[in-house]
């Protein structure tokens, strides 16, 4: 980092009310010193960043732990890929004015959950299809062992899991692995 352009971040976050600013200057070790001040959002500001220091930036920081928002100088497609693949938020060219980090980082920070409530919805939008899939392997097993109609077998499963208290998805787990145990 610039010595002259960290610490007018610096500055600018403090005006901002930052409560804590700390620099580190180094990649080697970010890891390690990022987990020691578990910092709430993480700002990145380089000439030009390198592949070595996005595998750094990944490697400190998971996609989903924090916001992070990397000013560079220059322009660079792939870099700009790997940078938003590294788990960055807010990915600015050209841009570090004093005025402009308390924006950028607010916009990191909105980015960041929001790309934090679509992964919510993509695990959840998985965890429903693969109950869905169990359930209907489950239909399955019961319309060929007991000769029910598709919704017999439906009625069956709810009924079961309502009497056991229990989810209907988890009473078709337990029917699949029930099933798989027997051949």
């Amino acid at each position: 980092m610039d010595p002259e352009r960290g610490e007018e971040i610096v500055s600018a976050l403090r005006e901002a009310g930052a409560g804590r600013v700390t620099r580190v200057e180094a990649t080697a070790g970010l890891d390690r010193r990022l987990a020691e001040v578990a910092p709430d959002i993480v700002l990145v500001d380089l000439e030009h960043p390198s592949r070595d220091m996005l595998d750094a930036l990944t490697l400190a920081t998971e996609p989903t732990a924090r916001p992070v928002a990397m000013f560079v100088d220059r322009s660079d497609r792939a870099l700009m890929q790997a940078a938003i693949d590294a788990g960055v938020s807010a990915y600015v060219v050209d841009g570090l004015r004093a005025d402009r980090v308390k924006p950028v980082l607010d916009m990191a920070i909105a980015r960041f959950h929001s790309v934090g409530r679509l992964r919510a919805e993509l695990e959840a939008t998985r965890a429903a299809l693969a109950e869905r899939k169990t359930i209907d392997r489950a239909k399955g097993i019961l319309m060929k062992a007991r000769g029910l109609s598709e919704d017999e077998a439906y009625a069956l499963l709810r009924k079961t899991a309502m009497d056991q208290g229990r989810r209907v998805a988890e009473v078709a787990e337990s029917l699949v692995s029930a099933a798989g145990l027997l051949g």
